[in-house]
């Protein structure tokens, strides 16, 4: 996959924070240790779980330099590593594990969550925020575009159709493991600025792995045919800004 650019990333760093604050609010942490922020990209994040839960140690993950290096900048306390999220074993057993927006990357949900659960200390918590936006014209552009002829062999293994489940999936699979569950879904409503936002947008994000897989001439033949798309999909409003409506899915389970 191709290296993350924090500065595209945080274009958008108020919506982004938004469900990771909601998720914050959700956690009840009563078990003493150690936080880790699994997938903690660019410590932006990092930083309201510090606020929120002063006092104790935290330990980010991330599998990119470039984003680790834009963490330890923004949150000099806090430890950082890189390593490869599915694989990461902490040290000792935590009180939480939080993760925004990076398990959907992952594959093999089935055994990854009850795994991260297995993880914690006694009563210790995981939190977990993922984008669910994959059925939405932002991603099916995105999906559509890979098909055409000219792109289609090089994005056939790149492309994420429908990486998150429903949440009834996750209930299943944790449910056996954890003391406490609680699921929802919400739907926010991103109001954006700029020619075609939600391009810049995904390209932070979702559309990182397929520009990386073309080269420079098929990079912008591919952004022209999914800009068009996603144009189409998301007009502006009255007032020249774009409303992106975008669905997310929470977590928190604690631990037995």
């Amino acid at each position: 996959m191709a290296d993350w650019d924090p500065a595209q990333y945080l274009k958008f760093e108020d919506q982004r924070a938004r469900p990771a604050i909601d998720l914050l609010g959700r956690v009840d942490l009563t078990a003493p240790g150690e936080i880790v922020d699994l997938g903690c990209g660019a410590g932006n994040i990092t930083r309201l779980v510090a606020q929120r839960f002063p006092g104790r140690g935290i330990l980010g993950v991330d599998s990119s330099p470039e984003m680790l290096a834009q963490a330890r900048a923004a949150l000099p306390g806090a430890r950082f590593v890189e390593g490869d999220m599915a694989r990461f074993a902490p040290p000792a057993p935590p009180a939480l594990i939080f993760s925004n927006a990076a398990l959907h990357w992952l594959d093999d949900h089935q055994a990854l969550f009850p795994a991260l659960l297995g993880r914690l200390l006694p009563g210790g918590v995981l939190a977990v925020q993922m984008p669910r936006n994959h059925g939405a014209a932002s991603h099916t552009a995105m999906v559509e575009a890979s098909r055409l002829p000219r792109f289609r062999d090089k994005l056939a293994a790149v492309v994420r159709e429908s990486p998150v489940a429903a949440p009834a999936a996750y209930y299943g699979v944790l449910a056996p493991h954890a003391a406490r569950i609680e699921i929802w879904e919400t739907e926010y409503l991103h109001v954006l600025e700029g020619a075609n936002p939600v391009v810049e947008w995904t390209k932070g994000t979702a559309l990182r792995p397929l520009l990386a897989a073309l080269d420079e001439q098929e990079r912008a033949e591919f952004l022209e045919e999914y800009g068009g798309r996603v144009a189409a999909a998301y007009p502006k409003a009255a007032d020249g800004k774009t409303p992106f409506p975008f669905r997310r899915l929470f977590l928190v389970a604690t631990a037995r």
